[in-house]
């Protein structure tokens, strides 16, 4: 008879293999939930530099190089061109206004000079034989007018004689016509020359009046003409030092051309240029400090170029107060150029990781200062030694200043 085969309760070996595979999926599915995931990278602690948040005043401020140059720089320019005939200041001597410079030596404008004056000897004798002419012509006029009232006064007695002799029979009616008709053609032609006369004169003065002024617009082109003979010697506009001079013997040098400069040593100023970024935010009448032998000195801004060249600017400061004592043009000032009022806020010192981050984002260390953690930030003005933090770090935190370049994209450190 058959015997009935009994089902064996409980794990068995063939079952294992499933149960093994289960348990793989479940803790496959439970690091996925509450695994960490971000990847992480093991780095020295002695290769970083790490530095504290704080919480202080920050200092708008931005740190140049500036170079000392003369208050004014006025350049030497010849009004009238010819060849250098003579230097008689030469580089680096001091000069006063109106201090003879170069000698300069022009040919065709001695020719000019000798042609404005030979024409105006011309017209001089012109307007001289001219007058003559007109005087010699009013004195015919005249006398033609004297003859002429002489001849009416004769008519006009013969009119009358013959007024009363016709009245008494003794002369014709016709002789008598004849006589009055004379007198008064006479007196016809006197009014006649008479109102000639008065055009003559006015046309005389006229014409002499334009002729005298002609004359005395020539007198006046000969003394220009002479005074650029005087303009052949360049002078020096201002009281100072002859800075650089371009004018060697026998150089031909043309009207307006600059041959050299004239530095005004009566005071200084700085020139520095700043970098593009802060174009927005230099503007005339900021202040500005430097130190010098233990001494602060006090500048403000005069100038802003606008012009940028390279990524940068150009800017002119003045000193506001008492200069260096031995301050000389070339050298080298480090100033502190302020852009705005200080202010609290929460700082951290600049580092190298900025130009990773761009102020995007900082490794913060954790409390027990084993990890660093990758945290957005948020970074407002900066000046040479901080920065402004606005958002993303609180003080106390400690971060990591130094280069990311070798950390690439890891979000964790761990710190050996």
């Amino acid at each position: 008879m058959d015997r009935m085969i009994e089902r064996k309760k409980g794990l068995q070996k063939k079952h294992l293999p499933y149960v093994a595979g289960g348990l793989f999926v479940l803790l496959v599915l439970l690091w996925m939930v509450f695994g960490n995931h971000q990847r992480t990278l093991q780095v020295e602690t002695a290769d970083l530099t790490l530095s504290q948040a704080t919480q202080g005043e920050f200092k708008d401020y931005v740190r140049l190089n500036g170079t000392v140059v003369p208050i004014q720089v006025v350049h030497i320019s010849p009004e009238e061109g010819g060849i250098v005939m003579e230097k008689v200041a030469e580089e680096g001597q001091k000069v006063r206004r109106g201090d003879v410079i170069v000698r300069l030596a022009n040919s065709s404008l001695d020719l000019e000079i000798l042609n404005a004056e030979a024409e105006l000897a011309e017209k001089q004798n012109l307007l001289r034989n001219t007058q003559v002419a007109m005087q010699q012509d009013k004195l015919n006029n005249e006398t033609e007018k004297a003859s002429l009232d002489m001849d009416v006064e004769r008519k006009r007695r013969a009119s009358q004689q013959n007024r009363r002799l016709y009245g008494e029979k003794l002369i014709s009616k016709e002789t008598w016509l004849q006589a009055n008709e004379d007198y008064e053609l006479a007196r016809r032609k006197q009014a006649l020359i008479g109102e000639r006369l008065k055009k003559d004169s006015l046309y005389r003065s006229i014409q002499m009046d334009q002729m005298e002024d002609n004359l005395a617009n020539m007198q006046r082109n000969v003394l220009l003409v002479r005074e650029r003979k005087g303009k052949l010697e360049v002078r020096s506009p201002i009281d100072g030092e002859l800075g650089l001079l371009d004018a060697e013997l026998g150089k031909n040098v043309s009207s307006g051309q600059s041959i050299g400069q004239v530095n005004d040593l009566s005071d200084f100023k700085i020139e520095a240029q700043i970098d593009e970024h802060y174009i927005d935010r230099v503007k005339v009448g900021l202040s500005a400090t430097f130190e010098r032998d233990g001494r602060t000195y006090s500048l403000t801004v005069r100038k802003v170029y606008p012009e940028v060249r390279e990524g940068k600017f150009r800017t002119d400061l003045v000193f506001t107060g008492t200069r260096p004592a031995h301050i000389r043009s070339g050298q080298t000032c480090y100033l502190n150029l302020e852009l705005g009022r200080p202010a609290q806020a929460v700082l951290i010192p600049k580092g190298t990781f900025f130009q990773t981050t761009g102020g995007s984002w900082i490794f913060v260390l954790d409390k027990s200062g084993e990890k660093a953690y990758r945290r957005t930030i948020r970074i407002g003005r900066q000046n040479p030694q901080y920065y402004e933090i606005e958002e993303g770090l609180e003080p106390g935190e400690r971060v990591i200043i130094s280069g990311y370049e070798a950390f690439k994209d890891n979000e964790v450190l761990i710190l050996k």
